[in-house]
């Protein structure tokens, strides 16, 4: 069987029943809040943050398996903050990683998502079913 990559490998991890470990990054309180609230409400175990520069250390100490990120946060920006991570863990421990913004949506601003990591690209506001659906690999 071929080595998976990518999201690829992230699926294969979740195919278990577990509860998933989740990353919230966003400068915005209250879309932490709620997103938090969802994916709670699903069974999983989330944290939250607010700036750029506090994801890599909780990554490195929380190993979640997705991180949920705006692009426009302060400190680091989220597009530096995936490149980070995608340059700092190997393919089958590199969490999922999804963009979220309001501003950076266009074709232009996702490809360069795609470039530095990010394996979806949401726009605000994210579609809750969507987003399950990205966390659960379907």
């Amino acid at each position: 069987m071929g080595e998976q990559t990518g999201a690829g490998a992230f699926v294969e991890r979740r195919n278990t029943e577990r509860a998933l470990r989740v990353l919230i990054v966003d400068d915005d309180r209250d879309i932490v809040g709620t997103l938090s609230g969802l994916l709670r409400a699903e069974g999983h175990v989330v944290h939250g943050l607010y700036s750029g520069n506090e994801v890599l250390p909780a990554v490195r100490l929380l190993r979640p398996d997705a991180v949920i990120m705006d692009l426009a946060i302060p400190e680091m920006s989220g597009f530096a903050v995936a490149q980070a991570i995608r340059h700092s863990f190997t393919d089958l421990r590199r969490p999922l990683l999804i963009a979220m913004s309001g501003v950076w949506h266009d074709f232009t601003d996702q490809e360069i998502g795609r470039q530095v990591g990010f394996d979806h690209f949401l726009a605000k506001p994210a579609d809750p079913a969507r987003l399950l659906q990205l966390i659960r690999g379907r």
